[in-house]
């Protein structure tokens, strides 16, 4: 086991990997145990609930350090009927738990309304290996799809979506999934959630317009075109890119001046 380093970070080593974790979340000096990255854990103690919402594979651990969201890493498509869990092995900072967990640590230390990492877990088993992650439960929130099937997304929260995807691209910061069950909102932020894959890069207008293709895609995929796409490009859409332009023009303003 290493020490914290500036930014709070443990790096600790276990039998098959390691864990890394923010020692803020814990008591001066605690070890994490590896038990905690387990849903059967807290079940067996009453002291777990499935995520609603469709965001499926997370898990609520409400823990004595706070509530938690637990994730277990699993493939989708085709591929996931080979390797199921697995990913090839290349290093453990290129591990999608310790690449998200570091990509999350970053940004939020920056400010941005980003699930705060907990604690992120690889497994390692010859040429494969296996990760965990687990993030701040954020309260009082329910995802962008949840918004759209239980009244609808009114053009403020469309607003507010499309500023909050703007400062995040502004930063050059890349979501791989940008969809409708990726964004949170409570009644004072929207948060973005789930940055597996995700990464710094120099902003470029193709990759944010395919983030923000994707995410109208998702957004009709469930439901917020019901009423027509006349409707949803006036009721939301055009809210939406209206505040992401002039958020993002505001930025890359201030960060030339």
């Amino acid at each position: 086991m290493t020490g914290a380093g500036a930014s709070g970070v443990v790096r600790q080593d276990t039998a098959d990997g390691a864990i890394l974790f923010d020692a803020d979340a814990l008591a001066q000096g605690e070890r994490f145990d590896p038990r905690w990255f387990d849903a059967g854990f807290w079940r067996a103690q009453d002291h777990a609930t499935e995520a609603p919402g469709g965001r499926g594979g997370i898990v609520f651990a409400h823990t004595p350090h706070g509530d938690w969201a637990l994730r277990h890493y699993r493939r989708g498509g085709l591929v996931a009927r080979m390797l199921g869990d697995r990913y090839l092995w290349n290093s453990a900072e290129r591990t999608r738990s310790f690449s998200e967990f570091h990509l999350l640590h970053d940004l939020a230390a920056r400010g941005f309304d980003v699930s705060r990492p907990i604690a992120a877990r690889y497994r390692r088993s010859g040429a494969h290996y296996r990760a965990d992650l687990i993030t701040r439960f954020i309260p009082d929130a329910h995802t962008l799809a949840w918004q759209s099937q239980h009244g609808g997304i009114d053009a403020a929260t469309a607003g507010r979506v499309g500023t909050a995807i703007a400062r995040l691209h502004a930063a050059g910061v890349y979501h791989a999934d940008l969809n409708a069950h990726n964004v949170l909102i409570d009644a004072h932020k929207v948060w973005l959630i789930d940055f597996d894959r995700g990464e710094l890069r120099a902003p470029q207008s193709a990759w944010q317009a395919a983030n923000l293709s994707r995410l109208k895609r998702s957004l009709i995929k469930v439901g917020a075109a019901s009423s027509g796409e006349a409707a949803f490009g006036r009721d939301v859409w055009q809210p939406l890119m209206a505040a992401y332009e002039n958020t993002l023009g505001s930025q890359e303003r201030g960060a030339n001046r």
